[in-house]
């Protein structure tokens, strides 16, 4: 039974399908690649599209339907909620060098829809996300000014907004989806009304940069070393388009390389140049950083900034790959630059001091920790890109012109400090995440040694207590965070070092075959041996051999110096190959002639001793693998014997010269058996074996499967006696037969009338063709001795040959414009293709099977097509995949959601298990279901597969890991903060000191009608504030929200993140604009001694000097003595009612009314200004009432972000009122495992209210699970829902 299977699973992968084996890239391929959340890298290559899974570093997929040069490739997102009316799905949009956008089915390799507007490349493009109705909307960016916005479903232009400036690149704000910003020749636009129902209402504002020397405001050190470059020495700023501009000083965006969002922290561009990196502050309009590139070090050439920590991934031209991460203001231990290379254990090579840089210690700086070796790269050899995986930011593929695709994974190995090296100055290590003190080792997360050891904080059923190590999946995972303090957070991890491993590597196709040979066809009698194999020859002497069925690299073989002029197969597993470089004018060559065994590697060269003479035109290997035959260019031909590998006959001088030649597939096979096996019962020879068997011949060459074996006590070899026929130069047809060493001549054909110069032959049966210089095909039936003349107005051709398989009488024919398939029994044409037109240049043709020809294109690929010649790629259950892919993607809907819900929570089993058992039978295909889920889950990485029955952290932590598993960019941001959130609430009521109250912070005296001024020890302004300042407590053990959560992060995080910035703010002030915003959020922020003090350095000469005089004493007045609060608000309403909405904000803040302040920013539409505020300065009530008004707006039709109120809900602890929107949303899933989840922590309220909301969402989930067919799950939710689930469990139960 066992070998049953192994011969269906050999069959299986024989099956050859439609496919393209890419090779080099074009230029314009350059920045055409994307990975996606699902883990697949697709690129482009020439005018093809490839996918690749990245876990198996396997080529899955390739998409053929361009014409152009592929010139951008996009994966749609998944941010939104997955069902199976908007199922897990491969979609992918592509645009080329004529301006049309194609999107893709990519598993079943079809196009969902095409569109373009112009024929000029795309030159950006990204889809968007930001409302929760559509994720069909793609926006591109149409040379040379123009933004299109497209529904990418349908195809329609939904609006087209042309600008004054041409635009190069576009980026949206990560945090703020109105936003979009444009890079220009010469200058960048600021988009602030992007909306997907009108094309923006302006132009954008225009703004410069402009470069100029630093001043004792901002902060930068003025030390002129030699050393020094005065790049680092100036602040860059953007300067508007109305302000008069230094033009010696002004800094060329023509250099800039590329233009991002940083996507850790808000209000943060990066614009990247080839020696260094600024990082501009949009709240300020100045670079707040500066990356710079040491001298010896090679320039940037692409940055991807990650999202999880705050960490730059950089790539250099020298190909290598560099890891950045951002250093917390005011570390300690950092006593060197950030820009020098360091080691494994982060010291650096070079000592020069920190000053020499002029760097601030308020400055955005980041430490190289880790950089990948870097390559060789030659003119022709170089990188291309590198793109990171966007759900688990460790991954980096690594894209080089050549075809090859390179994974680099990120690792961590514990620090060890280098004692006898304590002179040389380093870095602090890096931290391990320490999620919580029980942690024990960082490699466990959570360490389950023993129950009573470990108490978890709600009940989980577990299998055994066994320590199972955390899957250590993203880059979150790997390092803690370094912007801030948190307590002793910090050190709550172990030290460690990042270092870059090479876990993948994918070939392409090597520069451009220019032969290509499929090796002997598919017998019944080679079947258990077969495999598919291609060989292909390039121009630098290169032989790669294909495994067709997997689209996989074979074998390589570099054993020729020059170009492959042909390869022809010799058995399953050697072949001969010929190659010489192009003649000299003596029209002379040195010939290369090499039998290849591809089982040893042993190669055996043939004609060795010759030196200069004319070349080889063709090399032809007959039918039963006895002969070969030599034609040469101006020399009469040689027949060799294969098996021994010598010359058996050298044609005289005077033999015609050959233009054309073929072996007989025919032979005296049969009457030589029957004549051995009369003898051998007579003389008690040994029969001669089957010529089919492709077993090894026992001959001194040891030549492999050449088809005739010797007797077994002589010491001849058997011969067979072959034919073939030859055309000269005068179309005359002539036949020879060999036998043994002994060649003879036979008949002699005169030409047919109008055939000219016969330039190749097929022979097949009882069918010989003939093709000509002129394009005509002579197809002669010799059992009915009757010939045909067939033009087909094409022109030389080049080659013809038979597909295999009998009675097949396809033929394929090559021209220098394309090729044709013909029928030669019925003399019909079947198909044709025109190259260049349709495809790249044709080199060579073959059949890979019966029914699908092989192309080898200049560009550099090779083609499986179909027989109509216009299909070259497959479905990817049509496939054959060499290793299993994870891809829940890839499933039907029913399938991928019956799997997900499976792993994320499975209460209705005793135990939890990898494994779905049975579906209910009136389910269509529920067997294929359960099998495909089955399959998935045993081929899941296997990290992730044992820790999921023991996670600790319950539905929560099991949801965020499918999460991410699955490729769930919307699971994955909603179950983090569930988590965070959760864990803080639970801690939180059991704290002692937070157990009644929200607030983190000494509780504010209730307002009165007279303002009481603050204690003078709170109003210093202070940069970061002191941990000694904070109550510590169980609850702030947690680490804190990554930034790029952004106004979801707890208020004390969010409110140390901005006291930061404002104090980086402070620190850079260049101008007077500049001082009087940082005066102005001084004021907002309550720090008034600060804002005083800014107000008062206002030059006499400037205009605003009367004004903010006035200023600065109003704010010490109302500090020092206090006043009316009732006059200062109606001053206050009154600005704000004439238009003075900043300035009124600030009066109320001042009096402490920031919950008013906040309700006018409200009212107005600075709704982010609003939550900004509130949570800056508000308690927890107070900033729970603005927030909840937040919400509440962003659940309005037009706005449509109710997933983000949902979040915003989670972030105040109202988890009811989540569960309330999301059971709005229809999201009955997504609610019914958060209600789990809130059980489990014990934060759900036992209101009647709630317990209600709560049954109706476990009855719709019960809906869902009973039409995805699993009746065990939908009646465990049947009976939670109480009686409203009894109708639906009834209907269970009839089933």
């Amino acid at each position: 039974m066992s070998a049953q299977s192994e011969l269906q699973k050999h069959l299986l992968n024989l099956k050859l399908s439609n496919k393209t084996l890419t090779g080099i890239l074009h230029n314009n391929n350059k920045g055409a690649a994307d990975w996606g959340w699902q883990g697949m890298l697709a690129y482009g290559c020439q005018t093809s599209v490839v996918v690749v899974d990245t876990r198996t570093v396997q080529v899955l997929q390739t998409l053929e339907r361009h014409r152009a040069i592929v010139v951008k490739v996009k994966w749609a997102r998944q941010n939104y909620h997955h069902d199976e009316r908007s199922p897990y799905m491969l979609r992918l949009a592509s645009a080329d060098a004529h301006g049309r956008i194609v999107v893709w089915d990519v598993s079943q390799a079809v196009h969902r829809v095409e569109f373009q507007d112009g024929t000029k490349p795309i030159l950006e493009m990204d889809w968007l996300s930001t409302q929760d109705a559509t994720h069909d909307l793609l926006v591109a960016l149409h040379p040379p000014y123009s933004i299109i916005l497209w529904n990418a479903d349908t195809g329609t232009k939904l609006w087209k907004k042309s600008f004054t400036e041409n635009i190069l690149s576009f980026s949206f704000d990560p945090f703020d989806p109105t936003k979009l910003t444009l890079l220009g020749q010469d200058c960048i636009l600021f988009v602030n009304d992007f909306t997907v129902s009108k094309p923006p209402s302006s132009n954008g504002k225009k703004f410069y940069i402009e470069s100029t020397p630093s001043s004792s405001t901002s902060g930068t050190t003025t030390d002129r070393r030699g050393s020094a470059r005065t790049a680092f020495r100036r602040v860059k700023m953007l300067v508007g388009e109305g302000k008069q501009r230094a033009v010696e000083e002004s800094v060329s965006l023509n250099e800039c390389l590329q233009m991002t969002y940083l996507q850790s922290s808000r209000h943060h561009l990066l614009l990247l140049y080839a020696r260094e990196v600024l990082i501009v502050d949009l709240e300020i309009n100045q670079t707040v950083g500066v990356i710079p590139m040491e001298r010896s070090g090679s320039p940037f050439l692409q940055i991807i900034p990650c999202r999880q920590r705050d960490v730059l991934m950089c790539l250099h031209e020298n190909g290598s790959v560099s890891v950045r991460v951002r250093r917390r203001s005011g570390m300690p231990g950092i006593m060197s630059a950030a820009t020098t290379p360091v080691d494994q254990s982060g010291n650096f090579g070079d000592s020069t001091s920190l000053s020499s840089f002029g760097e601030s210690i308020q400055d955005v700086v980041y430490d190289l920790r880790c950089q990948s070796d870097h390559l060789r790269v030659t003119k022709h050899i170089r990188p291309f890109g590198i793109h990171s995986c966007p759900c688990t930011e460790r991954s980096v593929a690594l894209i080089m012109n050549d075809g090859r695709v390179m994974i680099w994974s990120l690792k961590t190995s514990e620090y060890v400090p280098h004692p006898n090296n304590s002179h040389i100055p380093s870095l602090t290590p890096l931290h391990s995440p320490g999620y919580s003190s029980s942690n024990g080792s960082f490699e466990f997360l959570p360490s389950v040694k023993d129950k009573d050891e470990v108490k978890p904080m709600m009940e989980v059923k577990m299998k055994t207590p066994i320590a199972v190590p955390y899957p250590k999946m993203c880059l979150s995972d790997l390092i803690g965070q370094v912007q801030f303090h948190c307590g002793d957070q910090m050190q709550q991890g172990r030290g460690v070092v990042l270092k870059f491993v090479l876990v993948g590597l994918l070939n392409g196709v090597a520069s451009p075959p220019l032969v290509v040979r499929m090796c002997p066809p598919l017998t019944t009698k080679n079947y258990n041996l077969y495999q598919p194999l291609v060989a292909l020859g390039n121009s630098a002497g290169l032989i790669q051999v294909y495994n067709l069925s997997s689209g996989l690299l074979w074998r390589e073989y570099n054993i020729h110096l020059t170009q492959i002029r042909g390869i022809e197969w010799v058995s399953l597993t050697s072949f001969l190959s010929y190659a010489y470089p192009n003649p000299t004018n003596s029209g002379t060559v040195r010939n290369e002639l090499i039998l290849t065994d591809m089982q040893t590697g042993r190669t055996t060269t043939f004609r060795g001793d010759k030196n200069e003479e004319s070349p080889i035109e063709m090399l032809r290997v007959s039918h039963m693998k006895q002969y070969f035959i030599i034609v040469f260019k101006e020399k009469p031909f040689e027949l060799w014997d294969l098996r021994t590998g010598t010359l058996l006959r050298e044609m005289p001088k005077n033999f015609p010269f050959i233009t054309a030649l073929e072996w007989s597939p025919s032979s005296n096979l049969k009457s030589l058996k029957k004549k051995l096996a009369q003898d051998s019962s007579s003389s008690s020879s040994t029969s001669l074996s089957q010529s089919s068997d492709i077993s090894a011949s026992s001959s001194s060459m040891s030549v492999p499967e050449t088809g005739v074996r010797s007797d077994r006590k002589g010491s001849h070899p058997l011969n067979v006696k072959e034919h073939f026929v030859f055309t000269d130069t005068n179309g005359l047809l002539y036949h020879f037969f060999v036998e043994g060493n002994i060649i003879k001549d036979g008949a002699k054909i005169p030409p047919e009338s109008g055939m000219g110069s016969v330039t190749c032959i097929a022979w097949k049966g009882d069918t010989i063709v003939l093709g000509d210089v002129d394009g005509n095909l002579s197809i002669w039936d010799l059992k009915a001795r009757v010939s045909r003349a067939v033009p087909t107005h094409r022109g030389w051709i080049k080659k013809i040959k038979f597909a295999p398989g009998k009675g097949n009488h396809k033929l394929l024919v090559l021209y220098n414009d394309g090729m044709d398939v013909w029928d030669t029994k019925d003399v019909e044409q079947v198909s044709n293709l025109r190259s260049p037109r349709e495809i790249a240049k044709v080199t060579d043709v073959e059949w890979a099977t019966s029914d699908k020809p092989i192309l080898a294109t200049s560009d550099g690929c090779v083609r499986v097509f179909d027989i109509n010649l216009k299909v070259c790629s497959s479905p990817l259950e049509e496939l054959s995949i060499s290793d299993p892919v994870f891809c829940p993607h890839l499933l039907p809907p029913k399938a991928a959601m019956n799997m997900k819900y499976l792993l994320q929570h499975q209460p209705w089993n005793s135990e939890y298990q990898l494994q779905l058992d049975t579906l209910t039978k009136d389910l269509p295909d529920g067997d294929a279901i359960v099998s495909m889920v089955n399959e998935q889950i045993k081929v899941m990485p296997g990290d992730i597969r044992n820790f999921l029955p023991y996670c600790t952290n319950g539905v929560a932590q099991r949801c965020l890991l499918i999460a991410r598993l699955f490729g769930d960019e919307a699971e994955t941001n909603f179950w983090t903060v569930v988590m965070y959130y959760l864990k803080m609430e639970q801690a939180r009521q059991a704290c002692l000191i937070h157990k009644n109250s929200h607030e983190t912070l000494p509780q504010q005296e209730p307002a009165s009608d007279v303002f009481l001024p603050r204690d003078s020890s709170q109003s210093d302004f202070v940069g970061l504030e002191k941990p000694g300042n904070a109550r510590v407590c169980d609850c702030l053990s947690e680490p804190p929200l990554d930034m790029c959560f952004d106004v979801l992060c707890d208020n004390q995080t969010y409110q140390r993140y901005q006291l930061e910035r404002i104090n980086l703010h402070d620190n850079k002030r260049t101008t007077y604009e500049h001082t009087k915003k940082c005066a102005e959020n001084f004021m907002l922020l309550n720090q008034t001694d600060r804002a005083v003090q800014l107000y008062l350095e206002t030059d006499s000469d400037n205009e605003c000097y009367y004004e903010d005089s006035l200023r600065a004493c109003l704010v010490a007045t109302i500090r020092s003595s206090g006043a009316s609060q009732s006059t200062i608000k109606l001053v206050a309403t009154s600005l704000i009612a004439n238009g003075k909405l900043s300035e009124g904000v600030q009066l109320l803040c001042l009096i402490d009314k920031g919950l008013d302040a906040c309700r006018y920013l409200q009212t107005y539409g600075r709704w982010q200004t609003a939550v900004w505020l509130a949570k800056c300065t508000l308690g927890y009530s107070e900033c729970c009432e603005v927030l909840k008004r937040w919400a509440d707006y962003l659940c309005q039709p037009e706005v449509n972000q109710k997933s983000k109120a949902v979040l915003v809900m989670i972030s105040l602890g109202l988890f009811h009122k989540a569960l309330e929107i999301l059971y709005s949303m229809h999201y009955f899933d997504r609610a019914a495992l958060f209600a789990e989840a809130c059980t489990e922590f014990g934060l759900l309220p036992e209101t009647e209210d709630i317990k209600k909301l709560v049954a109706a969402i476990y009855l719709e989930y019960a809906h869902i699970l009973s039409n995805l067919g699993n009746k065990q799950a939908a009646a465990y939710y049947c009976q939670k829902s109480a009686e409203k689930g009894e109708q639906l469990q009834q209907e269970l139960e009839w089933m």
